[in-house]
């Protein structure tokens, strides 16, 4: 089944919170060499939050995130018209900030799963959290620069 992951996968590799860290980079470090996706709203979030970052802490993230992105197979999708309708008539998403409704709908549409480290996502059909479990490491060259990215603590 496909998978899709919101921003708070990718900024939950850099969370303040440990358990919440090692959970979201456990989660990408297991689908190294799968193909996952991301909406480009989702992607532009993280972007969005990395850039309020003072310059000194961007250049430590970027070349993890760079090279992730060219590692990974992350499929970058746009919204479809069937995504928008049912985000904006779906009653059981009323509930939830447009962005949310968006990413959720879209998921229920394509008829796959969406991973989240969102709470206000925790209890929605095909909303799954990661698994917990011992913090996993990236290949070697990769995990440097995660390691270097960890500048940013969000």
């Amino acid at each position: 089944m496909r998978e899709y992951i919101d921003a708070s996968i990718f900024l939950g590799m850099h969370s303040k919170n440990e358990k919440i860290r090692i959970v979201c980079k456990n989660y990408i470090v297991r689908r190294l060499n799968n193909q996952i996706s991301m909406s480009l709203e989702q992607i532009g979030i993280c972007d969005n939050i990395i850039w309020q970052y003072p310059r000194e802490q961007q250049d430590a993230y970027y070349p993890f995130m760079d090279n992730l992105h060219t590692i990974m197979n992350i499929c970058r999708v746009s919204y479809t018209e069937k995504d928008i309708r049912e985000a904006i008539k779906n009653p059981q998403l009323q509930d939830l900030n447009i962005s949310d409704r968006l990413t959720v709908a879209m998921v229920w549409v394509q008829g796959a799963e969406l991973y989240s480290v969102n709470p206000l996502l925790k209890c929605r059909d095909s909303v799954h959290f990661p698994e917990a479990g011992k913090e996993l490491t990236f290949p070697l060259q990769l995990e440097k620069l995660y390691q270097q990215s960890l500048a940013v603590r969000i």
